[in-house]
C-alpha cells in the first residue's frame, strides 16, 4: 500500500473529533431536496439565507428560496423551513438586499427582478453551520451569522459606492396579507413586521384553502453607523426620504400579485469604512419581543466572526451526539450533513421570556416546566424516521416538542393538526401523524411532557367525530378533517373513498391503522387496557382495503366505496385512492403488521418475491431511484421503510444489500445528494439510520431493525441518555452483509433489537462479510415480532 493510502486509511480509522468540517449545507440544494445553505442554529428560530429569483418577484428559484442552479438573488431572508415540498415552500420572511446604486424606483415595481437583484458565482460563496458568506456581482460581500433568535450581518460595499440596504418587508415566499416598516434615523435602526402564512397555498389540490395568514413576524435591525439616506415604497410609488410604509402583496401569483408590496431602504456613507454591520432580532410575539431577543443573544460589539465561532461550537456539541470512525470522506460528509439537516427542526418559536404565538393567534407563555415552544411539524413525513432520531439523540427536545404540539391542540379546540407551519394549522397531507409521533416519543423513553393529557386528547380525536371531518374544505391535499368522516370509518372499519372527505380512502385507512397501532402500544405501556384492546383491533383495519383479487396475479391495497365495492378500474401504478403514491407503494405501508401482510399475500416467500419485484426491474437490475410507479420511490415517504421489511420476511441479507444500494446510489455528498424533498429532515434521518445499520421497526415502538453499518465504529451519545456503541470493524464498500452480531458481549441472532438498547445502551458488534449469510437472523425466533395484538 502506498504511504499516502496508508495514511488515509489510518486517518479514516480514527473517530471524528470535530464533525463541523464535514457538514456541507449545499447538499440537497439541487434535485428537489429543497434545503438552503444559509446561517442557522440547531432548532433555531432565525435562519438567514438567500432568496433567489428567475425573473418573477412573486416566485423564487427554489421551493425554500434557494436552488443551486439559480445564481441570482433579490435578498437574504430571515426565516426558512427545511425541505418542504410546496413551491414556494414556506416563510422566507423579510428579505434584506444590499444594493449598489441609487434607489430611483419602487423595488415592488421591479416585477422581473431586473434592477434590484444581483448575480453571484458559487466560487464566491461559502456556507458552514451557523455562517453564510457570498460576494455578489455588484461587488457587495454579504457575511451572515446567527444565534437562536437573532443574527449579525456585515455588508461590505465597494468603497465610496452608493450603498443601500433594501428591506422587502412584504416579500415573503408565499406573499403577505400585510407588512410594515419604520425607519428611525436617530436610533439608527429599522423595525417592522409581516403578516403572512399560506403554506402550500399555491397547490392546485386544495391549496386555495390555505391562502390565509396565521402569524406576524416582527424584526428589529440595529446599525453601527448613521444613515446617509432613507426611503420607502408601496406598490409602484417610492418615497425618497420616507421613514414609514405599509402594505402587503396578497397570496396570488404572477400578474395578479406583481407590483404590490411595501418596504424601505437605508443608505450609508462607505467612503471611510465600506463595511456596514447590522444586528437583527426577530419575534413572533411583538416588536418588544424582537428587541429583547436581540439584546439577550447578541452584544452591541459582536461581529460575524464571533457569532459564527459560537454557532460552530454549538453545532459541534450537537453533532457529537454521534461520533463515527471509518468510511470515506464523502460518506462522512453525507452523514454529518444529514445529521445537521435533522437538527434544523423543530424550531423554537418562543421568545427569551417564554412567550409565543399560539394556534389561536393569542399570545401564550410556555407551560410550567417547559423551556421552549416549538413549531414546524411535517407530521406525515416526520413520523416515519425523523421523530425517532429526535427521540434517540435529543429526548429533551422531543418532549418539549410533544408538549408544544399538545399546547397547539388545546388552543385549536382539541384538534391536532397534521402539518403545523410555525403556529398555523395547515392540514397538509393525510392521516393522524401526531398520534404516531407522541406514541413513538413515549415508547423511546421521552417523558418530559403531559403524557396522560396528550394521550387522552389523541384518543378523543381518534374516537369522537369532529364536525370538520364532514367538510371538503381544502381537499384533497389539505382536508381540514384530521380524522375525516370518523363515524363512517369506525362503522365500516375502513375509509370509504366516495364519502371520506379525504385525499384518498385507501391511504387514509392505512394511515389511521398505523396511528391506531401506535396508540395501542402507548396504551399498553400506560396500562390502559381498554384503549389497548380497542386500538389493537383498529391497527389491523388495513386488511379491509387489501383486495386479494385486485389483479389476476396478486392482491393489492385498493380503495373501497361505502357500499363495499372496490374502486375501479384498478391499476397498481395508479394513485386513485392514495396520497402522493401508488397502490404498488402503499401496499407495503403496514409496518405494524408485516406478518399479517405476508399472510394476506400468500406467505413470506410470496411476499419476499413480490418485494424483490418492488426493488428490481424484470431483468433483475435495481430500480431504487424513483420514476417507476410500480417500484420503490426514495423521494417520498410512504415506502421508505420497505427495504427493512425483508427482516420480517426471514431474508435479512436482502435488507442489507437493498439499503446499501440506496445509500450508495441515491444519496451523495454533492448539491444533488438527497433523493428528493428533505421534508423537515425526514430523508436525512433515513440516511443517518441507514448508515448506522438501524431503522425504527414501526411508529409507536422502540425496537430497531438491524442492517449493515457503513462505518467501522459509531458512538451514539444521546443528550442525557445511555451511550450506544456500534462496532463493525470490517465495514467496507464490499462487506455489506451481516454474518453475526453480539449485543453486550453475547451472541445475538435476531435481526432486530428491543427497546433496551435505547434504555440501557451498550455495545452492538456487527460482523460483516462480502457474501450473504442466509443463516443469521432467519430462524423463526429471530424474525421481528409484530405489534403484540390484544
Amino acid at each position: 500500500m502506498p504511504a499516502s493510502a496508508s495514511a488515509s486509511a489510518a486517518a479514516s480509522a480514527k473517530t471524528v473529533s470535530d464533525p463541523v468540517p464535514y457538514v456541507d449545507p449545499f447538499i440537497g440544494t439541487r434535485n428537489g431536496g429543497n434545503t438552503w445553505p444559509g446561517a442557522s442554529r440547531p432548532f433555531g428560530m432565525i435562519s438567514w439565507s438567500p432568496t433567489s429569483t428567475q425573473g418573477d418577484q412573486t416566485n423564487t428559484g427554489g421551493a425554500n428560496g434557494y436552488q443551486y442552479d439559480v445564481t441570482r438573488v433579490r435578498g437574504f431572508a430571515l426565516t426558512h423551513v427545511n425541505g418542504a415540498g410546496c413551491h414556494p415552500g414556506a416563510a422566507g420572511d423579510v428579505p434584506i438586499m444590499p444594493y449598489v446604486g441609487a434607489v430611483n424606483s419602487s423595488p415592488s415595481a421591479d416585477a422581473t427582478d431586473r434592477i434590484y437583484a444581483a448575480d453571484f458565482l458559487h466560487n464566491h460563496e461559502q456556507a458552514e453551520p451557523g455562517h453564510y458568506k457570498v460576494t455578489l456581482s455588484s461587488g457587495v460581500t454579504t457575511d451572515l451569522a446567527v444565534t437562536t433568535r437573532a443574527g449579525v450581518g456585515e455588508f461590505t460595499f465597494p468603497r465610496g459606492s452608493q450603498a443601500n440596504l433594501l428591506f422587502r418587508v412584504s416579500n415573503s415566499l408565499n406573499g403577505s396579507e400585510d407588512a410594515e416598516i419604520t425607519i428611525d434615523p436617530a436610533g439608527q435602526k429599522v423595525t417592522g413586521s409581516v403578516l403572512t402564512g399560506a403554506f402550500c397555498g399555491r397547490r392546485a389540490n386544495g391549496g386555495i384553502n390555505n391562502r390565509k395568514s396565521y402569524y406576524r413576524l416582527y424584526f428589529t435591525a440595529h446599525f453601527d453607523r448613521p444613515f446617509a439616506s432613507t426611503g420607502t415604497w408601496k406598490d409602484g410609488t417610492h418615497q425618497p426620504g420616507g421613514t414609514t410604509a405599509r402594505g402587503g402583496e396578497g397570496y396570488a401569483t404572477g400578474a395578479d400579485r406583481q407590483g404590490r408590496g411595501s418596504g424601505g431602504w437605508v443608505g450609508f456613507d462607505t467612503s471611510g469604512d465600506p463595511t456596514v454591520r447590522m444586528r437583527v432580532g426577530i419575534s413572533y410575539v411583538s416588536l418588544e419581543g424582537a428587541e429583547r431577543n436581540l439584546k439577550a443573544e447578541i452584544g452591541q460589539r459582536d461581529t460575524v466572526e464571533k457569532v459564527a465561532e459560537d454557532a460552530a461550537g454549538e453545532w459541534r456539541r450537537k453533532l457529537r451526539a454521534v461520533r463515527i470512525a471509518g468510511g470515506t470522506t464523502p460518506q462522512r460528509t453525507a452523514f454529518y450533513t444529514a445529521l445537521y439537516h435533522a437538527f434544523l427542526q423543530p424550531n423554537i418559536l418562543s421568545d427569551v421570556d417564554g412567550r409565543y404565538l399560539g394556534m389561536d393567534r393569542a399570545v401564550h407563555k410556555v407551560e410550567k416546566g417547559q423551556k421552549a415552544q416549538y413549531g414546524n411539524f411535517s407530521g406525515w413525513d416526520q413520523y416515519r424516521a425523523h421523530v425517532q432520531l429526535l427521540a434517540l439523540l435529543e429526548p429533551e427536545v422531543a418532549g418539549e416538542f410533544a408538549q408544544s404540539l399538545f399546547n397547539y391542540a388545546k388552543q385549536n379546540g382539541g384538534v391536532w393538526d397534521r402539518w403545523v407551519h410555525v403556529n398555523g394549522a395547515t392540514h397538509v397531507m393525510t392521516g393522524d401523524p401526531s398520534a404516531a409521533t407522541l406514541a413513538t416519543f413515549y415508547a423511546m423513553g421521552v417523558r418530559n411532557f403531559d403524557v396522560e393529557g396528550a394521550f387522552d386528547s389523541l384518543v378523543r380525536q381518534a374516537t369522537v367525530p369532529h364536525p370538520d371531518g364532514l367538510l371538503d374544505a381544502g381537499c384533497p391535499g389539505q382536508c381540514v378533517g384530521q380524522r375525516p368522516n370518523l363515524q363512517q370509518y369506525m362503522d365500516s372499519k375502513y375509509s370509504a373513498h366516495d364519502v371520506c372527505h379525504c385525499w384518498g380512502g385507501a391511504a387514509e385507512t392505512l394511515e389511521a391503522s398505523v396511528a391506531d397501532a401506535a396508540l395501542a402500544n402507548w396504551a399498553r405501556l400506560l396500562g390502559r387496557d381498554e384503549e389497548y384492546k380497542t386500538f389493537s383491533e383498529r391497527g389491523r383495519w388495513w386488511r379491509n382495503v387489501y383486495n386479494p383479487q385486485a389483479t389476476p396475479n396478486a392482491g393489492y391495497i385498493q380503495a373501497r366505496k361505502l357500499d363495499g365495492s372496490w374502486l375501479t378500474p384498478f391499476n397498481p401504478g395508479s394513485d386513485a385512492g392514495f396520497a402522493q403514491g401508488t397502490s404498488a407503494t402503499y401496499t407495503w405501508m403496514v409496518p405494524q403488521d408485516v406478518q399479517g401482510l405476508a399472510e394476506a399475500m400468500g406467505g413470506r416467500e410470496v411476499a419476499a418475491a413480490r418485494l424483490d419485484g418492488f426493488f428490481h426491474k424484470p431483468d433483475g437490475s435495481w430500480s431504487v431511484r424513483g420514476g417507476d410507479a410500480l417500484r420503490y420511490d426514495p423521494t417520498n415517504e410512504p415506502g421508505i421503510h420497505a427495504p427493512w421489511l425483508y427482516n420480517a420476511l426471514g431474508k435479512p441479507w436482502k435488507t442489507q444489500e437493498t439499503v446499501r444500494q440506496i445509500v450508495d446510489t441515491v444519496y451523495s455528498d454533492g448539491p444533488a445528494g438527497l433523493p428528493g424533498n428533505d421534508d423537515l429532515g425526514t430523508m436525512s434521518a433515513w440516511y443517518v439510520y441507514a448508515a448506522l445499520g438501524l431503522y425504527p421497526q414501526a411508529p409507536g415502538r422502540a425496537e430497531m431493525l438491524l442492517s449493515s453499518p457503513l462505518f467501522t465504529r459509531a458512538e451514539i451519545r444521546p443528550a442525557g441518555g445511555k451511550t450506544i456503541t456500534i462496532e463493525a470493524p470490517d465495514a467496507s464498500p464490499v462487506n455489506k452483509y451481516v454474518t453475526g452480531v453480539e449485543l453486550r458481549g453475547k451472541a445475538h441472532t435476531k435481526s432486530w433489537v428491543d427497546g433496551s438498547l435505547i434504555e440501557r445502551g451498550g455495545t452492538l458488534r456487527v460482523e460483516l462479510g462480502w457474501q450473504p449469510s442466509q443463516t443469521w437472523g432467519t430462524a423463526e425466533a429471530d424474525i421481528p415480532a409484530d405489534q403484540p395484538w390484544a
